[in-house]
């Protein structure tokens, strides 16, 4: 694991504490943050300076400046990409009944982040919002590491702290070759999971991924069936995605 960075993590624990309210005094926010008043102030300052924070009064303290909007900006993407990706992927579970589910790449897993499970008459589960798949063995993960860039592959395993091999090397293949992935499954397992990516201008913007019983139909069948409208799908997405 990377060595933390004090004082990151100390300037970060700031800004959370400010963003609870709309201002905050040095003793407010050392009191919360649990850092001594120094190092509250030293920090203020950096963050001042850096135009992120800005003092109201010394009376009310300190508040936030609309700079911190900026850093909000891969939330504001995620929720354009769910508002793109909900009618496509609606049309297709109205369509073949299966719970579609999007996920995105989210600090070593991919999050789910919109699903059709709630409308589908095939669905096992009501909602899945904000379940962590792993990256490794999930169909939307092993999607999202075969069509990403080479770079960021090879960045996600090393913070995994997973060799790339030649097992690996040859699964990323196939899965690159056929358009999808499948998730890794315990034998007892009675539900599977196939996944494409979400491929814009070579970029993987998130993945879809449909999941079955798999006493319904094997992998190849799954493949065959409903690998051509998940990728035609997942396209679409593209297609309405503005990045």
């Amino acid at each position: 694991m990377a060595a933390i960075v004090e004082p990151v993590r100390r300037s970060l624990a700031i800004l959370e504490a400010l963003s609870r309210r709309p201002q905050a005094t040095i003793s407010t926010l050392a009191a919360e943050t649990g850092l001594p008043r120094p190092t509250v102030v030293r920090l203020l300052q950096t963050l001042v300076a850096a135009g992120y924070v800005t003092q109201v009064s010394r009376e009310l303290g300190y508040r936030l400046t609309d700079r911190v909007l900026g850093l909000a900006g891969g939330i504001r993407f995620v929720d354009h990409f769910v508002d793109v990706a909900a009618p496509h992927m609606r049309r297709f579970t109205r369509e073949h009944g299966w719970p579609l589910y999007l996920g995105t790449l989210s600090h070593r897993a991919i999050t789910i982040r919109y699903s059709t499970a709630p409308e589908s008459p095939m669905s096992f589960e009501r909602t899945a919002l904000q379940r962590r798949s792993p990256i490794l063995s999930s169909a939307l993960g092993r999607a999202w590491l075969a069509f990403c860039s080479a770079d960021e592959r090879r960045t996600a395993l090393r913070d995994l702290g997973v060799p790339y091999d030649a097992k690996l090397v040859a699964a990323f293949a196939r899965v690159r070759r056929e358009g999808h992935a499948f998730t890794i499954v315990p034998r007892q397992s009675r539900l599977q999971g196939i996944a494409v990516a979400i491929l814009k201008d070579k970029r993987v913007l998130g993945c879809i991924s449909m999941r079955f019983l798999r006493s319904a139909m094997n992998e190849a069948e799954a493949g065959a069936r409903y690998g051509p409208p998940l990728k035609a799908t997942a396209a679409a997405i593209a297609s309405d995605a503005s990045i």
